[in-house]
């Protein structure tokens, strides 16, 4: 987690970040989204909305407020399926007639190691996932979604959900909850997967970007630097995993409860979501092995 900050907007208020930039902030806060969800509006008259967050007439309302005499909203575009991102997308559409763009469903990006723990019986961790989101038109990695007088590039970065994308904005860029603002991201199987995440913090790591617009918490002013702290803790995290399973084979939650020493009870199963989210990982880089089935429950040995 990054130092605390003095990021806390008012909830409904409207913050112009650039110019045809703005955020609004929605009222859900919690352990996992910070000071809550990020909505952000794109463009001077006819305008993007990026993700309108979870089910809340207030922050509906917020967005519609949100609009300035001669602006209307014509695309709604969502980052990725989790409760808090998503939901609110369709009755902002009904409310405004725009058109709902994103990746593609619950399940769409989604590894072929993650589907195979899914159809065993795996459910995922965390937000919670949107099953009944459905976009009015999928996008594509590389598109360029155009506006009037904006453009976003679709960028897919799957890893905290196989549906997510990050969205370039001239030298800034929507990374939603790939890169945060507060905390590292949580990547919690059979919905995130590391291997996509840590391959895809290298190809934003190509671009020289200028600030990253996350979708929760500040804007990252020194985006670079943040990856590669982001980085930089992942394989933190892989180097306690490994000496850990030195000592002895061990299972996803010993292991958990073995590095993640200062955690609060209560988000101890999002460590160990993280924790076999690493160990999956290492098992494709032949590191480690299940000592049966690969499995949430099963334990772990080291190979090299």
């Amino acid at each position: 987690m990054t130092p605390p900050d003095d990021f806390n907007p008012v909830p409904g208020e409207v913050t112009q970040l650039a110019p045809d930039l703005r955020r609004v902030l929605c009222p859900n806060p919690s352990p996992m989204t910070y000071r809550g969800t990020n909505t952000y509006l794109v463009g001077a008259r006819e305008l993007a909305v990026i993700d309108p967050g979870p089910i809340s007439e207030a922050h509906l309302e917020a967005i519609l407020d949100a609009l300035e005499p001669g602006q209307s909203i014509s695309h709604i575009v969502v980052t990725h399926t989790h409760l808090d991102h998503s939901p609110l997308a369709r009755p902002l559409a009904e409310r405004t007639g725009a058109q709902i763009y994103a990746y593609g469903d619950a399940l769409a990006g989604r590894s072929a190691v993650m589907s195979r723990l899914a159809d065993q019986g795996m459910v995922g961790g965390g937000e919670g996932i949107d099953r009944a989101f459905k976009p009015d038109v999928t996008l594509s990695d590389g598109e360029i979604l155009r506006g009037d007088g904006w453009e976003l590039e679709v960028i897919h970065t799957p890893g905290h959900l196989g549906n997510h994308i990050a969205l370039g904005f001239g030298d800034s860029c929507f990374t939603a909850d790939h890169v945060m603002g507060w905390a590292s991201s949580l990547v919690s199987p059979p919905d995130g997967d590391l291997t996509d995440f840590m391959a895809s913090c290298a190809r934003l790591r190509q671009r020289d970007w200028a600030v990253f617009h996350p979708g929760h918490g500040a804007p990252v002013d020194a985006p670079l630097e943040r990856l590669d702290w982001l980085i930089a803790h992942r394989n933190s995290r892989e180097t306690a995993v490994l000496a850990e399973l030195e000592k002895a084979p061990a299972t996803a939650r010993q292991l958990a409860e073995a590095i993640y020493t200062e955690t609060p009870a209560a988000l101890l199963g999002a460590a160990e979501r993280n924790v076999f989210a690493h160990l999956v990982d290492l098992v494709g880089k032949s590191k480690v092995a299940p000592e049966d089935a690969l499995s949430a429950g099963a334990k772990f040995r080291r190979l090299d």
